[in-house]
């Protein structure tokens, strides 16, 4: 069984402020070299591409979710209506097909392929996540579940529901290699659950534990996945590193823009309130860099941002800082990564797809 090694960035704090604060004092042509080099590519539009493969995706997730209880049919209903991007799915699609092509020059995809897309949305509808989109929602989105406790009970039994949902379809692929890859993104996700509830007093500590939080909660569903369709379509150890390592990269550059649209993007846009996470108590990349420009606010990390004002004052801090851009540098890095290690594959409109796919992450506004 071909079994690779998680692992999550080792950048250190200095040096990571170090890089970006020379990339501060460069251009904005400069910082815009990645799109260029992406963009003169051959363009590839990954949702044209992986349209077909998407097509009865969410009539197969309902499949899996056969619930009688009407609070979890609501939240299930409200949660795959089919109205998103579908974009774990459609990197695993694309990685599916890439690889087939690297392999034998076929990008038909197989049964167990499109269990896993299936699965990669499943799986990212954990209960954290669930419980959290509660808080950001309008009460009127769940009429039937408005008031406390029962919203967050809901929450929570809706995403256990969807959890079980996606053990039992992930036993029925029954390769015993795939299951192995799979479960290792629920361990995360339970991993980072933990991770998120605490914070390091330690600068440099402080920032590894958030990129450690941000691969555990985010990226190892992509790298994961990845890595799962590339075994089904090559034997090839060096390729299901390759995906592992694509998706490991889109995934926390992905997150990292999403962080830096919490202070960017308005409400109504975003979908979700603005400075959300600091009301959840969570410091993220560019909390973490505009502490080196605002140092009193190391203080307000540690008690979680309780004290009234802390919020408020936290993200005037963020805006007035370069903690934006250099999380945004910091996305088009992991971004530069995706693409070096994707280009490995042969040639094929999948992978150019897939190397468009990390422009889209970087230039996405909610």
């Amino acid at each position: 069984m071909c079994h690779v090694t998680q692992r999550s960035s080792t950048f250190s704090f200095p040096k990571i402020c170090s890089i970006f604060w020379r990339f501060h004092h460069t251009s904005t042509s400069h910082w815009c070299s990645c799109s260029k080099t992406i963009s003169d590519e051959k363009y590839q539009d990954p949702f044209q591409l992986g349209k077909k493969d998407l097509k009865n995706l969410y009539e197969d997730i309902k499949k899996e979710l056969l619930v009688s209880a009407a609070e979890l049919k609501e939240m299930c209903d409200y949660y795959f209506d089919g109205k998103g991007k579908a974009f774990r799915p459609m990197v695993v699609v694309l990685m599916a097909r890439a690889c087939n092509i690297h392999h034998n020059n076929s990008n038909k995809l197989k049964i167990s392929a499109r269990a896993c897309r299936v699965l990669s949305v499943l799986l990212g509808h954990n209960p954290s996540v669930v419980c959290n989109h509660l808080h950001y929602e309008k009460p009127q989105r769940y009429p039937s579940m408005h008031q406390p406790p029962s919203s967050a009970t809901g929450a929570v039994l809706a995403g256990d529901f969807i959890l079980s949902a996606a053990s039992v379809a992930l036993a029925r692929i029954g390769n015993t290699t795939i299951i192995s890859v799979l479960t290792q993104v629920i361990e995360d996700l339970v991993r980072g659950e933990f991770l998120q509830l605490g914070s390091k007093e330690n600068e440099n500590e402080r920032f590894a534990h958030y990129l450690e939080k941000t691969f555990k909660k985010t990226a190892s569903l992509i790298a994961n996945s990845c890595k799962a369709v590339s075994i089904l379509g090559c034997p090839d150890p060096k390729v299901h590193e390759i995906a592992y390592q694509y998706g490991k990269n889109v995934g926390i550059a992905f997150q990292l823009i999403d962080d830096v649209l919490d202070f960017t993007s308005c409400a109504d846009h975003l979908g979700k309130p603005a400075a959300a996470d600091l009301k959840l108590g969570l410091a993220t990349g560019p909390v973490l860099f505009a502490c080196r420009q605002f140092p009193e606010m190391n203080a307000m990390i540690m008690r979680r941002f309780s004290k009234p004002g802390d919020v408020e004052r936290a993200r005037k801090y963020v805006l007035q800082s370069d903690g934006v851009q250099q999380t945004t540098y910091l996305a088009q890095r992991y971004c530069h990564a995706a693409t070096r290690e994707i280009r490995k594959l042969r040639p094929s409109p999948e992978r150019e797809a897939l190397v468009h796919l990390t422009e889209m992450v970087l230039t996405r506004d909610k």
